[in-house]
Order: C-alpha cells, then sequence, then structure tokens
C-alpha cells in the first residue's frame, strides 16, 4: 500500500486526446466533436493535481457540473483524506472507532476487504503504521520499534459495519492513499454520468473514461475507438511504454520507486504488508486497466506487492481487467483475467 504526502504524488499515465499531464489538445478533437465542444476543469483532489474533460454543447450547464463535481470531491475528502483534521479517516485512526460511518467509509471498506482476499493479503490500508516507522525513520527518529509498528498492521483487525468501525488492536491507523483517488474518480464520473454527460475523461490521480473524443465516431474505428492513453508505469523509462485506446474503462498505475523513504531512492515507499517490509525487485511498473477506478488503483498497488504470478491470479478474480506490467529486466508485457 502508498501513503505520500499531498505534494509527491505521482502520475503514471497519459491521457493524450485530453492534453493531461502537459500534452496539447489535438485540433483534431475539436472539429471532429462539431457539435459539442470540449470544456476542461482544474483543481486539486486528496492534495494531488486533478483534471476532467467533457464534450458538452452548453458552457454554462458544464460550469454548473464542475461546482457539482468540486463540492462532490471536497465531500468525499472529508471521509477519506488523510490531512483532513475532521475527516472520517483521521477521526478512526485518532480514536480507534468511528460510530455512524458514512455510507461511503462503509462501502470503500468493503472494497478494500475483497482485494485483500484477492490478493492473499497484499493490498492492505492498516499499512499506515509501519509507513509512519519507516517515515520517521528516513529523518533519523528511531524511537518507535519495528516489531510494535506490525504488531498494530492486519485488515483482519478490522471490524466494519453500518453502525460503526473499529480496531481490534490498539494504536492501529488506516490509509486509503492506495485506493481513494480511485473511489472518488468513480464517483464524481457517475455523477456526471447522472447529468447525462457520455464522452468525458476523470483524472484524479486514476482514470476514468466514457465516450470518446468523437461524439460519432466511425463504424469501422475498431480498436481506435475511445480516448488515446499511452501507459508509461515507470516514468523514467519511455520505452517501457504502449499506447491504447480506451473507453467506459479505468487505468490506474505503480512504480516501485515512484516514491521513495530515502534520498538516494532506492527504498520503495510500496510495503509489503505481509512482511512489514519496502518491496524489493520483482516489477518494476504496473498499469492496470478495469471496469472501474477504486479496483484499477486496488490492483495496481498490489501488483507491486504480489509479483507478476500473484498478479495474474488476482485478475482472474476480477472480470474485464488486464494489467500491463513492466519487469525488472525491463521487459513488458500484458497479463489477462
Amino acid at each position: 500500500m502508498t501513503n505520500q504526502s499531498p505534494v509527491n504524488r505521482r502520475r503514471f499515465l497519459r491521457i493524450c486526446a485530453a492534453g493531461a499531464a502537459g500534452l496539447a489538445l489535438p485540433t483534431g478533437i475539436a472539429m471532429a466533436a462539431g457539435r459539442a465542444q470540449l470544456y476542461r476543469w482544474r483543481g486539486i483532489a486528496l492534495g494531488a493535481g486533478a483534471e476532467i474533460d467533457i464534450l458538452h454543447q452548453s458552457a454554462a450547464e458544464a460550469e454548473r457540473l464542475f461546482a457539482n463535481v468540486d463540492a462532490e470531491i471536497r465531500r468525499l475528502e472529508a471521509i477519506f483524506s488523510l490531512y483532513h483534521p475532521e475527516s472520517e479517516l483521521v477521526r478512526l485512526n485518532t480514536d480507534g472507532r468511528l460510530p455512524a460511518p458514512s455510507l461511503e467509509m462503509v462501502d470503500l471498506l468493503g472494497q478494500c476487504d475483497r482485494l485483500h482476499a484477492a490478493t492473499d493479503g497484499a493490498f492492505d490500508p492498516t499499512i499506515q503504521p509501519l509507513w509512519a516507522y519507516y517515515a520517521r525513520q528516513a529523518t533519523g527518529d528511531t524511537g518507535r520499534d519495528f516489531a510494535t509498528a506490525r504488531d498494530r498492521t492486519g485488515f483482519r483487525n478490522v471490524v466494519y459495519g453500518p453502525g460503526e468501525i473499529r480496531f481490534a488492536r490498539k494504536g492501529m491507523a488506516m490509509s486509503f492513499n492506495g485506493i481513494a483517488q480511485g473511489y472518488i474518480t468513480d464517483r464524481v464520473t457517475a455523477l456526471l454520468a447522472s447529468k447525462g454527460c457520455t464522452n468525458m475523461v476523470v483524472d484524479l490521480g486514476e482514470i476514468v473514461t466514457r465516450g470518446g473524443p468523437d461524439e460519432d465516431p466511425a463504424p469501422d474505428a475498431g480498436a481506435n475507438k475511445g480516448w488515446p492513453v499511452t501507459l508509461q508505469p515507470v516514468p523514467e523509462r519511455s520505452e517501457a511504454g504502449t499506447r491504447i485506446h480506451l473507453t467506459d474503462a479505468a487505468v490506474a498505475s505503480s512504480a516501485r520507486l515512484g516514491t521513495t523513504f530515502d534520498q538516494a531512492g532506492r527504498r520503495s515507499h510500496i510495503i509489503d504488508p505481509r512482511t512489514g517490509l519496502p518491496i524489493e525487485g520483482g516489477l518494476d511498473g504496473a498499469s492496470v486497466i478495469a471496469p472501474a477506478a477504486a479496483l484499477a488503483d486496488g490492483l495496481s498497488t498490489a501488483a507491486l506487492v504480489a509479483g507478476e504470478k500473484n498478479l495474474g491470479k488476482a485478475l482472474a478474480e476480477f472480470p474485464a481487467t488486464r494489467a500491463f506490467v513492466v519487469r525488472g529486466d525491463g521487459s513488458t508485457g500484458w497479463l489477462d483475467a
């Protein structure tokens, strides 16, 4: 699981058609859209830069939609953020229990439960005490021992339901940084879809696409229908990438050394919940495509812990998922459910 400060969240995807990540918007998109125009919102979600692109006929309505999106992001941040002092997650981590949790909190824990089981424990949001241990260690603070931090983890020690969420062990804490951005992306996508949006890219750290940059794609568009996306799980290795067209699906990526605990850049921020140690070797990066962003987000994080073989087993538990992986030897490949 990952846990990153608001300023160092790294992106591993490029939406070529929408112009995200600093890429230019090709003029052919606006021309092909004809009746609709491309409208873009940029903001912050869970401390990271966010962008949404929609094709719409009305500038005024697009503005209203983006106002609704901004309000929804703030509402969900008040549930899942580690940095919002009154968020549900912060209150749970502080008190060890959360009475009357939101439906969203219970729903997300249910998704975490399923991912935890499907990945044989490689996905585990209770990794926060270990992450804090390594973060303090990196600053020279060795006041807390490894055994204590590890003893405070384990998703099996989280009791959750609509009436209450509580930790079975004292000192436990959770982080949803390996799934919350995907979950919020799904909720924002659903909000826009409920308002009639059918062609959009929602990028809140993880990406969901609906439709494509053309309102009426050619009948023979085939595999080229949808938004062109470049997958580059390890940003520094441009040769280890691939270009696809994505529609009505989500994609998320993780890199082993995307963020590190040491200035030398050798100790990964991704921790194996089963050993309590930062991962070493195995896959250098993975991009997961799935029907929902929360699922893609969780699986891409677990991929680097589980390894290629076990990732393939986990994908088999979730229909319509696949992964593009970058191995330690530099080779790449696809894994299908």
